[in-house]
């Protein structure tokens, strides 16, 4: 059987018009709201997603951070952002790492983490945030697997369509977004292309979703093994290799295809990596906020488990060269990894059930509590010795109630 062009598969992610109506209207719960920068936020819903089979009550504030019911009456000195694993997906409100990490370090600590963003949504929202009310001193920004991928897709929705049908009902996400491309050499930014509510019913046409995406490099290279390899725009694709240093399609059998997709994929994510933590950086460093990255790729861990060289080296290699402080979890996995006897699989589900568990949200933020307390200063009152004494509980207590 033939496979599809590349516009026809385009045109047939159109979203069905029902769809557009349940995620704006909010009539009923939806895991995602609309948002006319970064396309969506966090909504309050309760996916079956969890432990064990279990229903997940994920819900969120006014401001769209999740909701946080630790400490929240102290001063906030810790913004998350990121994309799922920030968010703590699968895991019910009082399962995050943050909350974890609010419970020992005696302060909150607030995520504005949403799934399916990339580097540079992440980067957005906290360029938003940072210059509002909710801004804090201490910025941890969380970089995962394809992250750095999806920072150049105009719409994540068009990758995602045919394999993920949940996608149509509750959990409804991935539309048009704030992103990076690259042109001239230089990358820039691009604003949401549907940044109203009105707008985003242009997803529900075909021809739109056609002309909105036919150029769209990263989508290309993302479905490059789901349709006709002639349809692509390969003179493009071969003209970014070269800029980018890296080998051009290959389109000789479908495994080649695949293979150098995916390593031309992981180039151009990785350069926007790069210039989106430059941004972040120089944003901090301009408002007067420390600035933490944390890294995590499952396909990553996956590698190192098996003892082979992980993929994305060159971002762990970029931020040590470039004197970013930073905490790499997949190292401190593959440390934790070596002292059990199991198999890949069985030691991976310890922690992950797809995103991490109760438990691995629990084993992550204990990995990274020694970085935060030697950073935040002062340090939290669980870390203040001696001093930490003469606390008079005022607003750790409900009503301030005397101890």
């Amino acid at each position: 059987m033939p496979m599809i062009s590349y516009s026809e598969y385009l045109r047939q992610s159109a979203v069905p018009k029902a769809v557009i109506d349940v995620f704006l209207a909010q009539t009923q719960p939806t895991w995602a709201q609309f948002d006319p920068e970064v396309g969506y936020r966090l909504g309050s819903c309760l996916p079956h997603d969890g432990l064990d089979g279990s229903w997940t009550l994920s819900s969120c504030q006014a401001n769209g951070a999740r909701t946080s019911h630790l400490y929240t009456q102290q001063p906030c000195r810790i913004n998350t952002y990121g994309n799922s694993f920030t968010q703590g997906h699968q895991v019910s409100d009082g399962e995050t790492w943050q909350e974890y990490l609010a419970a020992h370090l005696g302060e909150p600590v607030r995520n504005f983490g949403m799934g399916g963003y990339g580097v540079y949504q992440a980067y957005r929202r906290m360029i938003r945030t940072e210059r509002s009310p909710d801004g804090a001193k201490y910025v941890v920004f969380y970089v995962w697997g394809d992250d750095h991928c999806r920072s150049i897709m105009r719409c994540r929705y068009a990758t995602l369509y045919q394999g993920w049908p949940h996608l149509h009902g509750a959990m409804f996400h991935a539309n048009f977004w704030a992103h990076l491309e690259l042109a001239s050499g230089e990358f820039v930014e691009k604003e949401n292309l549907l940044p109203t509510p009105e707008s985003l019913y242009r997803m529900t046409d075909p021809e739109f979703m056609l002309h909105a995406l036919r150029d769209d490099l990263m989508v290309q290279l993302y479905v490059a093994g789901l349709v006709d390899p002639a349809s692509l725009d390969r003179e493009r694709l071969n003209a970014l290799a070269d800029q980018l240093g890296v080998p051009g399609l290959e389109t000789d059998t479908p495994e080649k295809l695949t293979k150098s997709a995916y390593q031309l994929r992981n180039a151009y994510g990785f350069a926007a990596t790069r210039r989106i933590l430059e941004l972040t950086r120089e944003f901090c460093r301009q408002h007067d906020k420390e600035l933490l990255v944390v890294l995590l790729c499952p396909t990553a861990l996956r590698e190192l488990l098996s003892g082979k060289p992980r993929y994305d080296q060159v971002i762990p290699d970029y931020l040590e060269q470039q004197g970013y402080r930073y905490f790499d979890m997949n190292p401190v996995h593959l440390s934790d990894y070596r002292s059990f006897n199991l198999s890949t699989e069985d030691y991976l589900k310890r922690y992950f059930i797809g995103h991490y568990s109760p438990a691995g949200n629990h084993f992550f933020a204990y990995a990274l509590k020694d970085t935060l307390v030697q950073w935040l200063n002062p340090r939290p009152i669980t870390y203040c010795g001696e001093e930490s004494r003469r606390v008079d509980f005022k607003g750790y207590l409900p009503d301030n109630k005397p101890a």
